[in-house]
């Protein structure tokens, strides 16, 4: 599962399941580019093949940045993690249009930016590794978190639609849809709230941010030859 010297551009990495997996990424021998949008949060990482980027990436000016950067550094782009992602949850009723736009333009809008940017050298190069992170929530719906639903739903359409158009110059495109995993969003939860869940899923568990970061590795790994356009889920068989 070789990725040693390849080029990793992961989103939303200065916490949770993005932290996780740049540091996978990087233990397994990539150089990767953690971005996110706290500076001091980036500058944690102070490995030699690490390229922090601080980038807002609902912003397709910044978005272009990031690509422009790792290319004048590294000159190559072989793998995209798009991980990135916010919520503002409330009822529809109650819904500004700006939480949801918001959520639309980080979770939807960031990860076509990413992509549009970095398919090119890509292409050129005849290969690489796209991944995008959805949620279980993309699929079943959730009360409360429609926008959140909506962009973690348009993700694996996006991930369907690109992997047909890039399947022929040898370039994979995925989706991961994470279940309950533990972070800081999820920590916020009550211990009532917790015990709960933990009653819906069959391994009764929560799962880790290693949990979903070995599977993004296997998915980027010279393991993975022949999957494309799937999303897996990493839920502990709580969509079954």
């Amino acid at each position: 599962m070789g990725i040693a010297n390849q080029v990793a551009i992961v989103t939303g990495a200065t916490r949770g399941i993005g932290k996780a997996i740049a540091l996978t990424l990087l233990d397994a021998g990539a150089k990767v580019v953690v971005c996110g949008r706290n500076q001091e949060l980036l500058n944690e990482y102070n490995q030699p093949n690490v390229l922090p980027i601080k980038a807002d990436v609902s912003k397709p000016n910044e978005v272009d940045q990031i690509i422009k950067q790792v290319l004048d550094k590294w000159g190559r782009i072989d793998i995209l993690v798009n991980n990135a992602g916010i919520t503002r949850d409330g009822l529809l009723m109650r819904m500004s249009d700006e939480d949801w736009q918001q959520v639309l333009d980080v979770n939807l809008s960031g990860a076509f930016y990413l992509c549009r940017s970095a398919i090119r050298p890509m292409m050129k190069q005849r290969s690489g590794k796209i991944v995008n992170i959805s949620s279980v929530i993309g699929v079943t719906g959730n009360p409360g978190q429609i926008n959140y639903a909506a962009a973690k739903a348009g993700l694996i359409g996006l991930t369907k639609s690109l992997a047909k158009e890039v399947a022929s110059r040898g370039i994979l495109v995925n989706a991961v849809a994470p279940g309950y995993i533990d972070t800081d969003m999820t920590n916020q939860l009550s211990e009532q709230q917790k015990e709960a869940i933990v009653k819906m899923i069959p391994l009764g568990r929560t799962g880790t941010v290693e949990d979903v970061a070995q599977l993004v590795y296997f998915l980027v790994s010279d393991a993975n030859k022949y999957i494309t356009g799937q999303t897996i889920h990493v839920d502990g068989g709580l969509v079954i």
